[in-house]
Order: C-alpha cells, then sequence, then structure tokens
C-alpha cells in the first residue's frame, strides 16, 4: 500500500458501515498489544453504523482513507473533531495492517485542519495507551492520565492530551 494508492475525504454517512469496520479491526488488531482483553472486548462493543451517522447529524466532523485489502475498496482510517462543552476534539484510528504508513498522520491533518477552520486554536485527545506514542510524534503533549468512558459503559486507562494549533 502506497501512499498514492490512498485517497482521504470527508466521509458522509453512507460510510458508516466502513468506518465500524475499521474502528473495530483498529481495536481488535492494535488494541490487545496495550490492554488486557476483556477491556478490547469492551471497547468494541456498540460500535454500530448508527453511531457514526449520529455523529455526523449531531456536527461531528468525519474523514476516512480508503484503499484496498486483499484487493477489495476498504476504509483503511478514519479521524473526527468534534466541539465538546467548547472545548474541541479529534480522535483517529487505522486499521492495523495500515498501520504506520503515514494514514494516521495525513487523517490527524485533517482533522486539525478542519479545527482551525472552525476557530480552534488547540485540540484535545483522550488517547487510548495504544495512540499516545502517535500522538507524541505529532506534536500533541502529556497533560494527564485518567479513565475514558467506553460505549459498553465501561471505562480504560487513557491518557489525556492536547495540542495548540495554529492557523495555516
Amino acid at each position: 500500500m502506497t501512499p498514492s494508492e490512498v485517497q482521504t475525504r470527508r466521509a458522509h454517512p453512507k460510510d458508516a458501515e466502513a468506518i465500524a469496520l475499521a474502528h473495530l479491526d483498529s481495536i481488535r488488531s492494535i488494541g490487545p498489544a496495550f490492554y488486557p482483553p476483556d477491556v478490547v472486548e469492551a471497547w468494541g462493543l456498540g460500535l454500530t453504523p448508527d453511531i457514526y451517522v449520529n455523529a455526523m447529524e449531531g456536527g461531528e466532523a468525519f474523514f476516512i482513507a480508503t484503499g484496498h485489502i486483499d484487493g477489495e475498496p476498504a476504509v483503511l482510517g478514519f479521524s473526527t473533531h468534534r466541539i465538546d462543552d467548547a472545548q474541541d476534539s479529534a480522535s483517529v484510528y487505522v486499521r492495523g495492517e495500515a498501520a504506520r504508513r503515514g494514514i494516521g498522520t495525513a487523517l490527524l491533518r485533517l482533522a486539525e485542519e478542519h479545527a482551525v477552520a472552525q476557530g480552534a486554536t488547540s485540540v484535545h485527545i483522550q488517547a487510548s495507551l495504544a495512540g499516545v506514542e502517535f500522538y507524541r510524534a505529532n506534536g500533541f503533549d502529556v497533560i494527564g492520565r485518567g479513565e475514558a468512558l467506553l460505549m459498553s459503559g465501561r471505562s480504560m486507562l487513557c491518557v489525556f492530551m492536547r495540542k495548540l494549533l495554529t492557523a495555516v
């Protein structure tokens, strides 16, 4: 998979099923190196396509990277930008086999550009333990540690991070 084989764009509700598959793949393929099996399982519970459609309809911006897996078109990863309680937040998930190829960084840039266009001066992340080094490499600083509440109602360890943004 070369960069020329990967395309990025703003996601639409019709992409929700493919986003859910990429999200679950990321959790199940990368998560086990950082969390026990019961946490990985709880992390993936409730991630159905309607979650992403509802988030888009609520104003959350989604960006996807598309390419091919085993010759079939697929969403390789996604990023989001949303505003929660006047705080700009982002997230990035990439399929295990697409990780460490620059796809996550490209998706993060799209989310950051969207945040800047919306007037954000910083972006906050509740980074999974799997994502901490990725976010550090992309200019985020650790501001605390704690727990993130999962869709399943369970929580998991996370690292709170922030990046100051500059207008492009």
